[in-house]
């Protein structure tokens, strides 16, 4: 199959045509077909199974009501019992934490980090949508974090993809340099989340060090997890480039000379640790944990999760 990304998307540059094509890719992957909703989420479309029992409405009581139910303040108010009747609650927060930190804006082939998270966003998010969830988001930038509570229906999904747009272009046009933690973000995720959340991190996780990975284990606790790392193939030393560049982690300035096997090796053992070292933690904290490549569209990627 062709490589073909969304009409609208050069790569580099974010618009909400694309994000938005997502809201009719999404179709393909709902119930009844094995859905991409059951795998990246776990059994979430067993909507019944774990569901809490929302307040509806108070009712004059009838026979046979549960006495336990009686709302005392609404029959002291009338003079007549009143019981309160409740709805299955069917709707539980989709959260999704978002990194447009400065190390997500890199791509050596097809497109940026930055731009292969968004759409995976944006399809999750329409996916919240058509299964009547609400969905909310955090953009940590490194430098700010935009907070999107839980919205239901289309306008949660559409201020998401419009706060992506946004803040993606905005880092183009002015790149800053990032923090060097995920830590603060997953704060803000913690405290947005209810008990029995789904979040899903889209990241490269180059920020997660120790501080974070222990906000991550908290998050855990109460909340379905999924962690989908987003990487370039460049970044396991994978290239036909065969030149010198300069390049720099913020704290050194190094030459690689990527003619070298031994250099692209280097580059490749260190990918290839840091992601051991997410696989272990994810399986540690009962986390599931996949990896999407910058240098194929999304949609050819789908059938890997």
């Amino acid at each position: 199959m062709e490589n073909v990304l969304p009409p609208a998307c050069d790569g580099v540059n974010l618009s909400l045509d694309e994000l938005i094509y997502y809201k009719q890719h999404s179709v393909k992957w709902l119930p009844p077909a094995k859905s991409l909703w059951s795998q990246i989420l776990g059994q979430h479309q067993s909507r019944q199974l774990g569901r809490g029992m929302d307040f509806s409405e108070v009712r004059q009581y009838q026979a046979g009501d549960d006495i336990r139910a009686i709302d005392w303040r609404v029959t002291a108010r009338t003079g007549k019992p009143h019981t309160k009747l409740f709805s299955e609650e069917r709707e539980k927060p989709i959260v999704l934490y978002l990194d447009l930190s400065a190390s997500m804006f890199f791509g050596s082939q097809l497109m940026l980090k930055s731009v292969l998270m968004a759409h995976m966003a944006s399809l999750i998010t329409w996916l919240s949508v058509a299964q009547q969830d609400r969905v909310g988001a955090i953009i940590d930038t490194g430098t700010q974090l935009i907070e999107l509570k839980p919205v239901a229906r289309n306008k949660g999904a559409l201020a998401i993809a419009q706060a992506l747009v946004t803040h993606h272009n905005k880092q183009l046009q002015s790149p800053q340099t990032s923090n060097d933690s995920m830590n603060e973000g997953l704060h803000a995720l913690a405290r947005m989340c209810p008990k029995g959340s789904e979040i899903i991190l889209l990241s490269d996780f180059v920020r997660l060090n120790h501080d974070a990975s222990l906000m991550l284990r908290k998050l855990g606790q109460h909340n379905k997890v999924r962690l989908v790392q987003i990487y370039d193939p460049l970044e396991k030393g994978i290239t036909n480039y065969r030149g010198t560049e300069q390049v720099s982690d913020k704290h050194t300035t190094r030459w690689l000379d990527f003619s070298s096997t031994k250099t692209r090796q280097g580059i490749e053992s260190a990918f290839t640790q840091h992601q051991q070292q997410l696989t272990q933690l994810a399986h540690s904290l009962g986390m599931s944990f996949s990896t999407l490549s910058s240098d194929t569209a999304l949609s050819q990627q789908l059938h890997g999760f």
